[in-house]
């Protein structure tokens, strides 16, 4: 680690090393640890819950979910969002706090006053630990993706009982009530909302700046984690994968840095493996590191099956 003048820490995320068949082994007792999502559905799987589950499961903890929208979308957009009932969504989260209790819990994208006031008293009422909230209120492009209303709700009853937000820079904007054109104002920007709310905070500078630095303010102190550039435009649920991946590491037991550390390497390798599926913003490559003899498939070449058709057998 290295510091610049302002006394923070810099770390390059590849130090942070992704054992898969290490991950799988950690456990709590005989019990293996476990991460809940509380976001809304995307039925092309590259973002919500589904990139939630896929990244828990990759980085080792057994993943829960708490629905809070349906959407019909794809790599091109959304053409129709179903909101869940606040008194569904409670029921969700009674039944799974009453009986495989989350060692961490994600929140993403909760559009209305209703299920916010939900999800923050049934978190304070079953004292969760290890909330990672993503403050989804602003797209990178700087539109609005909720109401000023609900954007009021989630700064009262959700970000005071979080561990850490992780806000993009639109939002770390909205939060912290000032323009942010450099690493310095990341910076300030990130000590404001922490102070504020009384968290970490990650303000991540991936899309609107010209690299894939984050900045972490956590326990009073600073640090920069300096992401690979890298030249893919299939990016759809990033951010969902890198915050369900830190609450995938606090559930493991990491220190807030480290959480993160690990999660910029994964994010880093989902985004390197270039999968590329659909016609626009495509899907991240969740089960990268996830290896096995399940994971491996079959060609034309070595299946026996395909070279039977190929060869006109009946």
């Amino acid at each position: 680690m290295i510091l610049n003048a302002a006394g923070w820490g810099h770390h390059l995320v590849s130090q942070y090393k992704i054992s898969a068949s290490q991950d799988f082994l950690v456990m709590k007792g005989d019990k293996m640890r476990t991460a809940l999502t509380i976001a809304g559905s995307d039925s092309c799987g590259g973002a919500g819950i589904q990139a939630d589950i896929k990244t828990m499961t990759a980085n080792g903890v057994y993943a829960m979910s708490a629905v809070t929208a349906l959407t019909a979308q794809n790599t091109t957009g959304v053409i129709g969002i179903m909101e869940s009932s606040p008194e569904f969504l409670k029921a969700q989260l009674d039944e799974i706090f009453t009986d495989i209790r989350p060692d961490a819990v994600k929140t993403g994208m909760v559009a209305s006053i209703g299920l916010i006031e939900v999800i923050a008293e049934r978190l304070k009422f079953y004292a969760a630990k290890n909330i990672v909230v993503d403050p989804v209120m602003v797209a990178t492009s700087g539109a609005k993706l909720i109401s000023d209303d609900a954007v009021e709700s989630l700064k009262e009853k959700l970000l005071p009982i979080a561990s850490v937000i992780t806000p993009n820079i639109p939002e770390s904007e909205v939060l912290s009530g000032m323009k942010i054109t450099s690493e310095e104002d990341m910076e300030k920007s990130a000590r404001m909302i922490s102070e504020l709310y009384g968290c970490a905070v990650l303000c991540k500078g991936g899309h609107s700046l010209s690299d894939a630095n984050d900045f972490l303010f956590a326990n009073g102190k600073g640090e920069w984690f300096h992401g690979r550039r890298i030249d893919n435009h299939n990016t759809h649920g990033t951010g969902c994968t890198l915050s369900s991946a830190i609450a995938s590491n606090l559930a493991k037991g990491y220190g807030m840095n480290e959480a993160v550390g690990r999660a910029k390497e994964y994010l880093s390798g989902a985004l390197e493996a270039g999968l590329d599926l659909g016609k626009g913003s495509g899907p991240l490559l969740h089960g990268y590191a996830v290896n096995g003899k399940w994971a491996e498939g079959i060609t034309l070449e070595t299946s026996d099956e395909n070279k039977r058709l190929a060869g006109g057998e009946a």
